[in-house]
């Protein structure tokens, strides 16, 4: 598994929380400081973008008037991700809204890595596809992004890069002497700043918002760094200015305002999270670094001090696992982050967890594949392990937020869920909403309204102060020692029975040092009391105690899916896509594609994938009819050798192949191999997508990509639903 390198264990604590400083990289700027109390409240199921429309409530993207993406290209250390993450800033502070998504292989040295950055004045949440202008360090760089640019666009290579590729001749290329500007300036490392300078001069992006971008960037360093990294960016920039013939399609028009947005933020999906869990309460955290989760623990770490959280760096992902079952058994709200294969290390102390009913809290930043895999990409493959995160049953939630938005909101719903319901708590992330960067409105992050639901905790030294602790315990504290069972032996000292069989399955729950919460959680089968017992009546009784806080929860905590698209309203649909966790950006923007050719489309999308209900399904989903034929649309992949259609479901269904506005289609669309969502949604529900859209060369899938999919999804199960097929 791809790890950051070791370093020896340390753990930070601060008993005393302080009002959190939140981290220099999320400022809009110097003078629009992210704080706490400017997260300020607003109802958390509501989101906004400063005064501009999100599809969050419910509408897909805004009409955008323009719409622009780039892409810097290069090797491993090269410096593309730094170049691309100022070009987000720089475009924020201008009054745009910008998206980041660092594509990069797991190499030190060596390997193409390259930057998306996309542009515009309405949000956007997810990468461009196709991009409209490329600037590449190198020539590999060069020939691996050149199919995905557009028609018209802009190819920029130094002077020194032979392409002999036979440039496509619908689209512009400039030769710029990138290496000898950074080198005149004094640094040949410097030529990222001159590949970002080119790139943002063709799009007609202001040198001066850029030169301040790159100066608050390298701000720690000395100024001679600063200059030069400046100097040579404007100097690419204006190369650039002066040789692009005039009518380059894709410029950027000056935004309504000049001046920065202090309302804005830009955001990673992990960020957001750790801000969420940050907000939630989280005092514990314990984990093994581990791409792409790394940059949560690192997060914590770095405010550790002034959130009032421990964080430890621990040993190995069993380790991480257990240390935060123990802080979960103090009252502490514990957490612990990985990736796919951490989580199968973890999958003891999730079950440990989940028999002695203590919270706790997983967040699995997905990557590419089983074992190592493709450790620095992205995919969607872990949701049946988080079905089945350990052997034997035991009441479990899974959360997939899809936006970093969403995130955020998962980062104090899981502490909610895990202390309430008082089991582990799996939160699914990937590598693409983990890491990429989004241009937010500081309202979107309702810190201020976040309350902390503890459900049947009676309290301990780790009790958490403050007035957002909501105290729901039905149980009074004073009388606990009247919970005591007649027909187990008092073997605690105090009478308190730590798994009292209740009708929710949700018993009184304690932190160390209760006065009369003496008890010894054991990980085998145990009576109210806590004592170990192999009676088969005591097993069934425990047993159907704890599944029981799924149907509680199900009937009063989780979410069903959410619909998105104007076919909402009028049910009319042609194509109801059924997404979860982050293709959801993607899938939105798809619809406004379809549109675009008569198909009327929605998208429906689970966050709270686990537990679900066949009575969550939308009332769109009954009027669909059975699929004649589930078939899998794989999406094209990186790879030349062509992919084949391979059935998912071959048995055949009452009912012909629908017509538009004939009930619509359900389609699936994943990124992994074998469709888990459309598995998992078959199994619940009885309803079978009528095919599948997956893609998995660990690279995210795109809105172009969906919709190209649904198309050919829709031209197949026509024909063959035609009488003479």
């Amino acid at each position: 598994m791809h790890t950051t390198p070791r370093t020896p264990g340390t753990a930070h604590t601060s008993r005393t929380p302080r009002t959190p400083h939140i981290p220099r990289t999320l400022h809009a700027s110097q003078a629009s400081h992210v704080s706490p109390a400017d997260l300020h409240a607003s109802p958390s199921h509501v989101t906004a973008f400063d005064d501009s429309a999100s599809f969050e409530c419910g509408t897909c993207p805004p009409v955008r008037r323009f719409d622009v993406s780039l892409s810097i290209g290069g090797d491993a250390g090269q410096g593309v991700e730094s170049a691309g993450a100022i070009a987000c800033r720089a475009l924020m502070r201008a009054g745009y809204f910008a998206f980041g998504m660092a594509d990069y292989r797991s190499r030190i040295r060596g390997g193409t890595n390259f930057y998306q950055v996309r542009a515009s004045d309405a949000p956007v949440l997810c990468h461009g596809d196709p991009v409209h202008v490329i600037a590449t360090l190198t020539r590999d760089a060069a020939l691996t992004q050149l199919g995905n640019l557009a028609q018209g666009g802009a190819l920029i290579c130094d002077e020194s890069v032979d392409l002999e590729l036979d440039p496509r001749s619908d689209i512009r290329v400039l030769s710029v002497p990138i290496v000898n500007i950074a080198e005149n300036a004094g640094s040949k490392a410097s030529m990222n700043m001159a590949a970002l300078g080119a790139a943002m001069g063709v799009i007609g992006f202001s040198i001066d918002a850029l030169c301040a971008a790159i100066e608050q960037r390298f701000a720690r360093k000395a100024e001679s760094v600063v200059r030069a990294n400046v100097q040579v960016a404007r100097e690419a920039h204006e190369y650039v200015s002066g040789r692009l013939n005039e009518g380059f399609p894709f410029s950027l028009p000056p935004v309504p305002s000049a001046s920065p947005s202090p309302s804005r933020i830009l955001l990673s999906g992990n960020e957001a999270f750790c801000l969420g869990a940050a907000a939630g309460g989280c005092r514990f955290i314990a984990a093994y670094p581990m791409t792409p989760a790394t940059t949560i623990l690192e997060w914590m770490a770095a405010h550790a001090a002034d959130l009032g959280i421990v964080a430890v760096h621990a040993e190995d992902e069993i380790a991480a696992a257990c240390m935060a079952v123990g802080a979960g058994l103090t009252g502490a709200r514990a957490m612990t982050s990985t990736s796919g294969g951490g989580l199968c290390l973890m999958t003891e102390a999730c079950g440990m967890a989940g028999m002695t009913e203590v919270p706790l809290v997983i967040v699995d930043v997905q990557r590419g594949g089983p074992s190592t895999g493709l450790p620095t990409r992205t995919e969607q493959s872990d949701l049946l392990l988080a079905f089945h995160p350990s052997h034997g049953d035991f009441p479990h939630i899974v959360l997939a937020p899809g936006t970093v938005q969403q995130c955020f909101e998962a980062g104090y719903r899981a502490f909610n869920l895990a202390d309430r319901y008082q089991c582990p708590v799996i939160v699914l992330l990937d590598s693409y909403v983990g890491g990429s960067l989004v241009t937010l409105g500081r309202s979107c992050l309702s810190w201020n309204a976040v309350a902390r639901d503890r459900g049947e905790y009676l309290g301990g030294y780790e009790a958490a102060p403050g007035t957002r602790e909501i105290a729901t315990a039905n149980v009074d504290a004073d009388a606990i020692a009247d919970t005591a069972s007649t027909s187990t032996a008092d073997t605690t000292g105090g009478g308190y029975l730590r798994y009292a069989l209740t009708e929710p399955g949700i018993s009184p729950r304690v932190g160390f040092g209760h006065a009369g919460g003496v008890h010894a959680p054991s990980t085998d089968e145990h009576e109210e009391d806590a004592h170990i017992t192999e009676e088969s009546g005591v097993r069934v009784g425990m047993m159907r105690k704890r599944m029981r806080k799924m149907e509680t929860a199900l009937a009063n905590h989780m979410r069903g899916p959410a619909m998105y698209g104007d076919a909402v309203v009028n049910g009319d649909v042609d194509v109801t896509l059924l997404v979860w966790g982050s293709t959801l950006p993607a899938a939105c923007e798809a619809v406004a594609l379809l549109a675009a050719d008569g198909i009327c489309a929605n998208v429906m999308h689970y966050t709270d994938v686990w537990p679900v209900s066949d009575m969550e399904a939308p009332l769109t989903l009954r009027a669909m009819r059975e699929p004649r034929q589930t078939v899998t649309m794989r999406v094209p992949q990186t790879a030349t050798t062509p992919e084949p259609q391979i059935p998912m479901d071959d048995a055949t269904g009452a009912g012909s192949v629908g017509a538009p506005g004939a009930g619509g289609m359900l389609v699936a669309v994943e990124q992994n191999y074998t469709g888990q969502m459309s598995l998992i949604h078959r199994m619940i529900t009885g309803r079978a997508p009528d095919f599948a859209v997956l893609k998995y060369d660990g690279r995210q899938i795109s809105p172009r990509e969906i919709a190209d999919g649904v198309r050919e999804g829709l031209h197949r199960s026509r024909k063959e639903g035609a009488p003479d097929a």
